[in-house]
């Protein structure tokens, strides 16, 4: 079989709220996740000699087994049984390392699509979706993509209520990050206890109250195209902003843009986004910022919304 291209696209939180925390020591989320248009490509082509090989175009990016692409093929070929099966993956990194858009999740995502249809797996994607809530508390989504709203730890997925399957909201995306910066998520999240876990919900019925309040929310509704778009809201940010200067820094910059409709960090950061009306003021908005943004060290993007995650990508045309 020929080498198969595969795509993994970013996300961002366009909600991330912190319920509390769950009997097995993890926090319980509620949030609204977005796939855009920069992404990652995973080439996969079949091997003989049964090892499972990985090449990237990142250099600080390992590639032995503790990296999630090489993860997931393990599990995937563990799982139907075939330890004789091999591949060679070459990554082409477009999305940033340790950004807070899922980027390791994504191209683990794009390896079991890949893999699975590489190797003739055949799994439904109930059995894709169970290797990657074993894989990652972000890969599920991963694998679907598009407007989600996300609960558990991340891994139970829901529609938007009353949205069309794979229609992404007509919005432009800035987003921007600082290449020294970095964040631990587990210092966030530890950091988020520390400061706000005096305001936890305890117990299931909470918990479901919330999740409740979000599908019925302003935030669908507005994704949805039937209302304005409300003030984004996610609780990392608000430890996390105090005390990284790029993340401050940066949501300044955005919050200076012309036309932006909401500005917020993505998950546990540090990247940020500004959201606009489409595509072409998000663009507007980059020139605006571009010299600023420059000055300050900012890497940018300009992006679209997505109606899918992780898929198999057309041949390219022959010469």
């Amino acid at each position: 079989m020929p080498e198969l291209r595969v795509t993994a696209p970013a996300k961002i939180n366009l909600h991330l709220e912190v319920l509390g925390l769950r009997p097995d020591g993890f926090h319980e989320l509620a949030m609204v996740m977005q796939t855009l248009d920069l992404a990652d490509t995973l080439v996969i082509a079949p091997t003989a000699d049964g090892a499972i090989s990985l090449s990237t175009d990142a250099p600080d990016l390992p590639t032995g087994a503790a990296n999630l692409i090489v993860r997931s093929a393990e599990q995937l070929r563990q799982r139907v049984g075939l330890p004789e099966l091999g591949a060679a993956i070459r990554l082409e990194k477009r999305i940033p390392i340790g950004a807070g858009l899922a980027g390791g999740s994504s191209d683990a995502a794009a390896a079991l699509v890949g893999l699975n249809e590489l190797w003739g797996c055949g799994l439904e994607a109930a059995e894709l979706h169970a290797i990657a809530a074993s894989l990652g508390s972000d890969v599920p989504y991963c694998l679907e993509g598009g407007t989600r709203l996300c609960f558990g730890r991340g891994e139970i997925l829901e529609p938007l209520p009353g949205a069309r399957p794979a229609e992404a909201p007509d919005l432009g995306v800035l987003l921007i990050k600082h290449p020294d910066a970095s964040v631990s998520t587990p210092w966030a999240y530890g950091r988020c206890r520390q400061l706000r876990g005096d305001f936890y919900l305890e117990g299931e019925a909470d918990f479901a109250q919330r999740r409740d309040a979000l599908r019925h929310g302003p935030l669908p509704v507005a994704l949805r195209g039937e209302g304005p778009l409300p003030r984004l809201r996610n609780d990392l940010q608000a430890v996390v902003e105090p005390e990284v200067a790029s993340v401050r820094e940066g949501l300044a910059l955005l919050r200076r843009a012309e036309g932006a409709l909401a500005v917020a960090m993505s998950g546990s950061g540090p990247s940020l986004f500004a959201l606009f009306p489409g595509p072409g003021a998000a663009a507007a908005a980059q020139r605006q910022l571009e010299a600023d943004l420059a000055r300050a060290g900012f890497q940018a993007w300009c992006c679209r919304c997505t109606g899918s995650g992780a898929s198999l990508l057309p041949d390219a045309p022959q010469p």
